[in-house]
Order: structure tokens, then sequence, then C-alpha cells
């Protein structure tokens, strides 16, 4: 981020709209700069991309105060490279570290490999494929891990964690060994850390050395770049069938089987989803907000390439879903982009509606509308004895007049049979889309494991009314 500071001789005088912009984003940022010499403008945004984008990658500011901005003297000169002392993200894995994980690999009977954010950001899809293939290791993607290994791949057992596959939280369950790759074991992905994967040895692989050992006990602590580390480990790594653990596998699938969507007259939003990941083959990236929505498009849509669903995974950010599109768009202007919000989240930044019109971003925005704060609705449902308080309401705008007043296209749909000619229609019409799926109001995200809790307490299903 680049932001505007008052001129140098203002600054510290509570000048008007001065503001330490510095000291506020300190806490937020992975580096931030004050820019106090013009010719030191352009090797500090040089250094500050370097900074974001390598190592674990963080947001980096920099303020630039007025003055600097209008001095005739600016010159851009760029520096060839960036050396920035004590800064120094590591990419090769100590060797052995690398064969400590190597060995609990070739040892393990029942591995799962377990798949994070940091898969797409290092870019290694690949070798995670060809470790899982190599050894038959059935993979489990975090939430942002999702589009880091193919939906329909045969060793794919689903999302875990909280709204996770149930057959997928119960294999890391019995596993007796883990294979975590770029991702860090929050709370929704472990619930009660003494419960959590209780048989399992675990290798831990991050280019962050802060993650590791912070949530869980690591067996095998890896620090590197991931894709670097899987080119030393795969040599390392024997091939392997694991026909009895991949049978085990099996049978919790059939006890457990993918989620289905019941048969109503009723519009749900599974049923929106489902069929627009059928439209789009799974080819489209998907934006989404936080909320019923979140879980419902990991859970329905599929992914067959990476970096192809986009959400606010640690933070949980409402309205991340319109802004977060458009920036998709922009990005990789060649695929189709849709922003799957919940009629709460989108009211929070659908001003920046205007700036898909203004800027002219292509991007079809489809708002499952319950009329209530969804997932806050659910935990009031199921743990406070519906005791609804500020998620049910009646006050939402026409969303087809809105985007009207915008000079958008606007599609209202109320009934099952309307929905994918609706989705046609967006596909096919140039420019940004709304379409508000008015969905059944009262639906909840199943399976779900309590917080706090571990996989056997999952509810599996609408559950009594006042669990604790």
């Amino acid at each position: 981020a680049i932001t505007g500071q008052v001129p140098r001789a203002a600054i510290g005088r509570d000048a008007f709209q001065e503001t330490d912009v510095t000291g506020i984003m300190l806490p937020v940022t992975k580096h931030n700069y004050l820019v106090m010499n013009v010719e030191d403008i352009a090797p500090t945004i040089k250094e500050a991309f370097h900074i974001a984008r390598t190592g674990r990658p963080g947001p980096v500011l920099v303020d630039i105060p007025k003055d600097l901005l209008l001095d005739e003297r600016t010159e851009f000169i760029w520096p060839d490279s960036v050396n920035i002392p004590g800064y120094n993200p590591p990419e090769k894995a100590d060797p052995e570290q690398v064969a400590l994980a190597a060995k609990l690999i070739n040892e393990a009977e029942r591995p799962i490999i377990f798949t994070g954010h940091g898969v797409l950001i290092s870019h290694a899809y690949a070798q995670v494929r060809e470790l899982a293939e190599k050894a038959q290791i059935p993979v489990v993607p975090t939430l942002l891990g999702i589009s880091s290994f193919p939906t329909n791949h045969y060793l794919n057992l689903g999302m875990s964690g909280m709204h996770g596959m149930a057959s997928s939280s119960l294999a890391i369950d019995q596993a007796d060994l883990l294979i975590s790759l770029g991702m860090r074991f929050d709370d929704r992905i472990t619930g009660r850390v003494r419960d959590f994967a209780p048989n399992a040895k675990i290798v831990h692989v991050d280019i962050d050395a802060s993650e590791i050992n912070k949530n869980v006990k690591v067996t095998a602590p890896v620090v590197g770049d991931l894709k670097y580390v899987l080119d030393q480990l795969l040599p390392l790594v024997e091939p392997n069938v694991h026909l009895d653990w991949l049978h085990q596998v099996d049978s919790l699938r059939a006890e457990h089987p993918p989620l289905q969507i019941r048969e109503t007259d009723e519009l749900l939003p599974q049923f929106v989803l489902k069929q627009l990941s059928d439209a789009t083959k799974g080819e489209s990236i998907v934006v989404t907000g936080v909320g019923q929505h979140q879980m419902w498009a990991a859970q329905f849509c599929s992914f067959h390439e990476p970096n192809t669903l986009i959400t606010s995974g640690g933070l949980g950010s409402m309205g991340f879903e319109v802004p977060a599109a458009l920036g998709a768009k922009v990005g990789r202007p060649e695929k189709t982009v849709w922003s799957i919000a919940g009629d709460g989240g989108f009211q929070m930044t659908m001003c920046d509606l205007a700036t898909a019109v203004e800027s002219k971003i292509d991007v079809k925005f489809a708002i499952l509308n319950n009329g209530s704060l969804g997932m806050v609705r659910q935990w009031q449902n199921i743990f406070y004895e519906e005791d609804y308080f500020a998620t049910i309401y009646s006050g939402n705008p026409d969303f087809v007049k809105l985007a009207e007043a915008y000079g958008i296209t606007g599609i209202r749909v109320t009934e099952k049979d309307q929905v994918n000619a609706a989705i046609q229609q967006a596909m096919e019409t140039p420019g940004p889309v709304i379409i508000d799926f008015v969905v059944k109001e009262d639906e909840n995200v199943y399976p779900m494991i309590p917080a706090g809790e571990s996989v056997h307490e999952m509810l599996e299903e609408p559950s009594p009314k006042g669990i604790s």
C-alpha cells in the first residue's frame, strides 16, 4: 500500500489530516516505511515489493509526504537489486530435516498429506501431486488450500476442519502420519488440540519457522520454501501403494458419503452453488466472503486448477468477496470470476460496484439472500436455544434495483428451475451482473465440529435444540 502523508514540515504538529499511518499499521503489516528523502522513493518501493512477495508474503506500507511527491528533483531510478541486511527468507531446507521427513513418510502405514495456502503461494501443486501419486497418500486440503489439489482426483478426501468432510476429519483421526505442507494448524482445523490426530506423528513444512510447534507438537520440522523442499524430498520418498490404508479410507467414505443436496421444492443455497459449479465446469475463479456461503462454496464447488478459490481465511472478513473479486479479475482477465456473497456481507462493500462499473471490470456477483447473517444465526440456533438477536432482518435493499441504479444487469431468482438460466444469462452478458438468489432462510451448514470440540463431537445433521 502507498499512502500519502502531510508535508515533512507538518509531521508531528497535528496538521490537518495528519495521521500516524505507519504507527497504526505496524501490527498488521509485514513491514512499513515513512520516506523522508526524495531519492529514497524508488529504492523503497523496490524493497517494499521484494519484502511483500518473498518469504511468507505479507502487506507492506510505504507512507510518502506530500512535498516529496511534488519535488521537481524526483527521479525514479530503480536499483538493479535489493539487499536488505538480516532479511534472508529460506529456500532449501536443512538436508537432515528433509531426510527425517522422508524416513517418517517411508515408514508410515496410514499417512495423510495436509495441504494449505502455502502450496499455492509456493507454486508447489505439481510436486504435491507427484508426492501423493508416488506413495499413494490421501490428500486433505484446508479451506485456503482447496484449489491446491484437484477436487476430482481420486486421492482427494475433501476439506477438513469445522465444516469439512466427515470422512476426511475421521481419516486424520486415524492417521499415523500427517505430512503438513504450508498450513498452520489453526483452531478451525484442529478443534480441541489435545484430541487432534492422537495417533499421528507430524511432519510440518513451512517457510515461517514461527508457525512450527506453535499449535501442535511436531515430530519433524522442516523450514524452507515448499517448492524447493519438495524437490529435495521427492527423490528420498519410496514408491508405495498403501492398499490397506486406502481401503480403510474408502470405508470411511462409504460410511460418511460426500454431501448430498436433499430433494425439496425450496431453493437451497447448496443447490445454487452446485449448479454454478457445474455451469462453469470448475474452471472459473470463485471468490467468497465469510459465513455459510463460504462453507457451501467449499463443499459444493469443484476446483480443478490452482488459485481458483479465493477467500478470507484466518481473519474471516465479511465483505471481502466484492473488492477481492475485482482484483482477481484485473489480475486474471482471461478468467470468469464469480463473487459469492451473503446478503449481509455484500452490503458491507457493495459500494465497490462503482469501481466495477467505472473501470469496466467484468465480475459476476451471486448473492445467496437468506435474509439473515446466516452463520451467526446458525450458532444461535444450535448453541443458544434459538435466542436470535441482530441476525434476522427484513430490511434488505432490492438488489435488482440496486444493480439497475449502477447501470448493470440485475436478476432475481426464487425458484429452482430459474437457477441455470440465470447463471447462463450472467455469463453471456458483458460487464458486471448481480444475481439475487432468494434462498431458504433457515438452512444450516453441516457437518459441523463445534468450536473447541473434537471430531468425535461432530454434528453431521440437524441436531437437537440448545446443545452447549
